[in-house]
């Protein structure tokens, strides 16, 4: 029996997404394919493979997708053409790019992730193009295909944030808190009043343009209201916390 493609995994997901429906992602980073495998097989419609803040290279980034059995997204740690274009050719459904605060910065991320003539994104053979197997169909369909979203996450990008919505080839922005509020002078102060509307300004361009959201929270609970909102691109949990919180509350009830 044939598998489906890489193009075709992502070619569904890229319409599922731009349709705005709410697709349940979480955060993998640990290391480990069984991990991945696990995960996808819970449930979950995609998978947000971090190599930001896990020790994860693309070599470990790409054994976590070939393990997966749902569209996975990765978070490149700077938004360079070179580590875009890495994330992209191992086969990931997407990027998720960090600190982006102005709408240049957005364009220069979005032409990283296209190849020409939309932008400057080089060709190789490599397994997102079935290794040269399903090269014509990847290179034909990837600039539609392939999902690009920017983190907002400093309050210069919340500033800049009607100008970076606008920006062509831009699928979704994750909002990053934590980041956010330490910009604002408020360290881990999430639910300060300032911070919330700051979120709140963000979501309102998104919801504005039609721009879909996303965002993380640790717990099904802390999640729910920001499903309620509109946020059709909820990160709901991580592969280490939920282990930890397991794991601690094993001890807890028996110890």
């Amino acid at each position: 029996m044939s598998h489906p493609s890489i193009t075709e995994v992502n070619s569904a997901f890229a319409a599922r997404v731009r349709a705005g429906e709410t697709l349940l992602g979480a955060i993998i980073a640990l290391p480990c394919p069984e991990v991945a495998e696990l995960f996808s097989r819970a449930g979950f419609d995609w998978l947000f493979i971090d190599t930001e803040h896990s020790p994860m290279d693309p070599l470990a980034a790409q054994v976590l997708l070939q393990s997966a059995r749902c569209p996975c997204m990765v978070r490149v740690p700077v938004g360079e053409e070179a580590v875009i274009k890495k994330a992209l050719d191992i086969g990931a459904a997407g990027v998720i790019v960090p600190q982006v605060n102005t709408a240049a910065d957005a364009e220069r991320i979005v032409a990283y992730c296209k190849y020409p003539p939309l932008g400057s994104r080089g060709v190789g053979i490599v397994r997102a193009h079935g290794y040269g197997l399903d090269f014509q169909e990847y290179v034909a369909s990837a600039n539609d295909n392939v999902i690009v979203m920017l983190q907002i996450e400093n309050i210069a990008a919340v500033d800049n944030i009607d100008a970076i919505v606008r920006v062509p080839g831009v699928d979704a922005l994750m909002i990053g808190p934590y980041d956010l509020s330490g910009t604002m002078g408020r360290l881990g102060q999430v639910n300060h009043p300032e911070v919330e509307q700051a979120m709140e300004t963000v979501r309102k361009a998104c919801a504005a343009v039609g721009m879909k959201l996303g965002i993380f929270a640790a717990t099904a609970e802390g999640m729910k209201p920001y499903i309620q909102k509109g946020y059709t691109m909820p990160i709901a949990g991580m592969d280490l916390m939920l282990l930890s919180a397991a794991a601690r509350g094993m001890v807890q009830a028996l110890k």
